[in-house]
């Protein structure tokens, strides 16, 4: 086997790998996928999180295209595996994926947009009680977290950038940012009855805590109590070298 043969095969292979570490764009049918938008947002940038996904729509200002993407633990940008992508013009007219053009390459997906002014909207999955996203578009932003939910314990809790303001709307807590300058949004989360589970798992530490404090007080007590007993701990008044020099010398 020549050392061409050998380059070539290794080529291959990069190839080969690189294709499968990139993986393909969304699907026509994951892109046409129905699903329902609250276009009556006011932020440039809103996130609606449920309990398996979350739901994205951007104000689009004269672009003509619009590209997102995740980063991984790397920090390297792989394309953004998204779904039921829709556009509602400024007349009100909601068109889906169909009047896209989508295009997927090893860093992005790219969307040629059907009009310069509007809204754009699509779907993405997410994993546990947190949402990690790039600032796609400049400005304001608003995250809606699901309900029974909240932020604001460090423990529990991390929202990144801070400056924002909070409020519950119809069961639904709303952070929002009058502009922000971050390039991600990081939004962790807690369901309300963590703070019952947290509440009771700190009281246990307390109380063991405080049994622990007693035992130790207990023992060392104890321990006094016995050198007492055997005369440790008492002086011997009689002992001459308490008593100073005999009569006489000095």
């Amino acid at each position: 086997m020549n050392r061409r043969y050998l380059v070539l095969l290794g080529l291959g292979a990069l190839v080969v790998l690189t294709g499968c570490l990139g993986g393909g764009g969304p699907s026509d049918e994951e892109l046409n996928r129905n699903a329902t938008y609250d276009w009556n947002t006011t932020a440039n940038g809103t996130i609606w999180i449920s309990e398996n996904s979350y739901k994205s729509v951007y104000r689009i200002d004269n672009r003509t295209h619009f590209s997102v993407y995740q980063r991984d633990t790397f920090n390297n940008r792989n394309p953004l595996p998204i779904r039921a992508l829709k556009f509602r013009y400024p007349n009100g007219t909601v068109v889906n994926a169909t009047a896209f053009e989508v295009n997927t390459n090893d860093d992005r997906t790219r969307m040629e947009l059907p009009n310069r002014t509007g809204r754009l909207a699509f779907t993405a999955d997410k994993n546990g009680k947190s949402v990690r996203t790039p600032t796609f578009a400049d400005g304001s932003y608003e995250v809606v977290l699901p309900r029974s939910t909240n932020v604001g314990i460090p423990l529990l809790s991390r929202v990144n950038p801070g400056g924002y303001e909070r409020d519950r709307v119809d069961g639904r807590v709303h952070l929002r940012w009058s502009d922000t300058d971050s390039d991600t949004l990081l939004i962790e989360y807690y369901l309300d009855r963590d703070i019952l589970i947290f509440g009771g798992f700190f009281g246990l530490l307390l109380l063991v805590a405080i049994g622990g404090s007693a035992y130790y007080w207990r023992q060392i007590r104890t321990l006094e109590k016995r050198r007492e007993e055997v005369g440790l701990d008492v002086e011997d008044e009689d002992d001459p070298r308490d008593q100073g020099p005999p009569p006489g010398m000095g």
